[in-house]
């Protein structure tokens, strides 16, 4: 079985010959395998193409996917956008009882696969030029496990709530207090109790354009929560949030699925492994298709993942593992310093932060970690220079490069002129194209207008501005936010890769612990109170600082025999009990 996709966005016919058109064996024969449509792109037939391939290598722009699938997915679609569009096929079964997840890259489905089962969009079956009819539905699917949930979408007897990914976004679609949006949907008076619980009753009294990315992460799903349904929708539930507010999160969604049919989509793969009871993989190629696997328990479907080889279907969709060290690294760091600063102090109105005086040594990648609001990207912005600590210094001659947290798409024009304008030849160099272009995927970037970007891309745009600076140290402020879980590894090997090739240093502030347990030699360790008092130490070797860390959110991490893997024990569990009566909440 074989399908033609346009990816419609990269396709840029008035700056190319046609070669699509004019190279096509087919057409060249006097059959029009391909044919300029109404908008000037090409429309490819899938009945006349031979699958030679030629189209796709000779597309400047590589627009063209041409892609054999099995035959074992005919008759398996779900939904189609259009002629030459995306096609998703199989769907989840969202089950009672249990909570279910969602895992794989971006632009493969997922979302797709939420508005189908939350009845927002009426599966169409492939049939694109016609509206979804939930009779054809409804006599496809007879049979099947998923017919009976079907049928109560058909019959408007189920009720859906979704908890929408980009949550950033919100202040733009509702205006006013947060106690007041969130009364309008509180019908069993269940505010207090969930507002408690989230950690959000300081800011039900703030307008809703006022909050932060974790608060207003928060407050989306108290929306959700509160509303009385039968399926629940988490698009993503973790983003900007700190791993306590993760875990706090994760168990108020495990109570909910005792009860409720509940479907989460999720990146941190700690979190989906603590979360989920079953697991569906999906894979395929961006903008171009998607398939939904079997579901698999949530062990297992990480574990596969992680591999990127599913056995059972003979498909391999990532070209190497990722793994994990079976020890940690080694805590006699040897290197000459880089960066030494004395106990540090920093005031500001209602806020102070104090930092241990440490050392960060050339070639080491320091992850920093600890609760939102505590002082990570405070100091951060110390060591950069952009802002002077109240008592205090810095010492040692270091180029900085610097990503914010928040970055802001600004400037105007397209990728390649942002980096030609901040990286200079640097761009060109074979160094940044081969270990930072290339794993990152900028090259389906570089025409692109930064404004256009969305949140994944512009983040994988900013780690590589960041990396091709001429700097001694790299400074990183949360690059997990909006890259999926494959885009995390690779952005944290690449972070790692950089540093030790070029013998540079980097400090690194994330809340995946799986991307600070890929990339990190020493840890420094934030507690203290959210919005009022940061206290840090370290850089700590990566043993103490995580058992420092951990033991102040009460946690414990497993080894997983097969990959290495961290994975988090159960709360009084006899793995958490013997770890904790150890002084091991990380490494056992």
């Amino acid at each position: 079985m074989r399908i033609a996709v346009l990816l419609r966005d990269r396709c840029q016919p008035k700056r190319c010959s046609a070669e699509c058109l004019h190279y096509c064996p087919p057409v060249r024969t006097g059959t029009e395998t391909i044919a300029m449509g109404s908008e000037g792109k090409p429309v490819i037939s899938e009945e006349l193409c031979v699958g030679c391939g030629i189209c796709v290598h000779k597309c400047p722009f590589e627009a063209i996917k041409i892609i054999g699938l099995p035959r074992e997915l005919e008759g398996e679609m779900v939904h189609q956008y259009g002629k030459n569009s995306f096609r998703l096929y199989r769907l989840p079964v969202p089950r009672k009882g249990q909570v279910i997840g969602l895992l794989g890259p971006n632009g493969i489905g997922k979302t797709t696969a939420i508005l189908a089962l939350s009845g927002e969009v009426v599966p169409n079956l492939g049939d694109y030029e016609s509206e979804g009819d939930w009779d054809k539905v409804l006599e496809k699917y007879a049979g099947t496990e998923i017919h009976d949930y079907l049928k109560l979408l058909a019959d408007g007897s189920a009720t859906t709530a979704t908890k929408p990914q980009y949550v950033d976004k919100l202040p733009t679609a509702h205006k006013g207090k947060v106690k007041e949006l969130l009364e309008r949907i509180d019908r069993d008076d269940k505010l207090g109790e969930i507002a408690e619980r989230l950690s959000i009753t300081g800011v039900l009294s703030r307008d809703l354009n006022k909050l932060s990315g974790g608060e207003l992460q928060r407050v989306a799903i108290t929306a959700t929560l509160l509303k009385d349904s039968d399926v629940y929708f988490f698009d993503e539930p973790s983003s900007y949030l700190d791993i306590y507010q993760r875990l706090e999160v994760a168990k108020v969604i495990q109570n909910l699925g005792k009860e409720k049919r509940v479907v989460v989509i999720e990146h941190d793969l700690a979190v989906m492994d603590f979360l989920a009871d079953l697991v569906h993989i999906i894979y395929g190629s961006e903008g171009a298709y998607g398939v939904i696997s079997q579901p698999r328990a949530v062990r297992t479907a990480v574990n596969v993942y992680l591999e990127g080889y599913m056995r059972e279907e003979n498909i391999r969709f990532r070209d190497s593992a990722i793994k994990f060290e079976r020890r940690p690294p080694r805590s006699d760091w040897m290197s000459e310093p880089l960066i030494e600063f004395t106990d540090l102090r920093k005031r500001f109105k209602g806020f102070s932060l104090s930092v241990r005086g440490g050392v960060i040594k050339k070639g080491e990648v320091v992850g920093a970690v600890g609760p939102n609001a505590t002082g990570k990207t405070t100091l951060v912005k110390i060591l950069a220079g952009e802002i002077s600590p109240t008592s205090g210094s810095v010492s040692g001659k270091a180029a900085v490069s610097y990503k914010p947290q928040y970055i802001k798409p600004e400037y105007n024009g397209t990728v390649t002129e942002m980096m030609y304008g901040s990286l200079g030849k640097d761009f060109d160099s074979g160094f940044f194209q081969a270990e930072v272009a290339q794993p990152l995927n900028l090259k389906y970037l570089l025409d692109s207008e930064v404004k256009n970007l969305s949140g994944g891309e512009l983040q994988r745009v900013a780690i590589a501005e960041c990396l091709g600076r001429q700097a001694d140290i790299y400074l990183i402020d949360e690059p997990s936010a909006y890259l999926d879980s494959s885009q995390r590894m690779t952005a944290s090997k690449t972070i790692r890769r950089v540093v030790e090739k070029a013998g540079k240093s980097a400090l690194v502030v994330d809340h995946d612990v799986y991307m600070v347990d890929l990339m990190s030699d020493s840890l420094m360790v934030f507690s203290g109170e959210a919005s009022k008092k940061g206290v840090s130490v370290g850089p700590l070797d990566m043993r103490e600082g995580m058992n420092r860390f951990l033991k102040e959110v009460d946690i414990t991490f497993r080894r997983d025999h097969e990959t290495h893997r961290p994975r988090i024990n159960k709360k009084a569990s006899r793995l958490d009990r013997e770890q904790k009566s150890k002084g091991e909440f990380y490494y056992s």
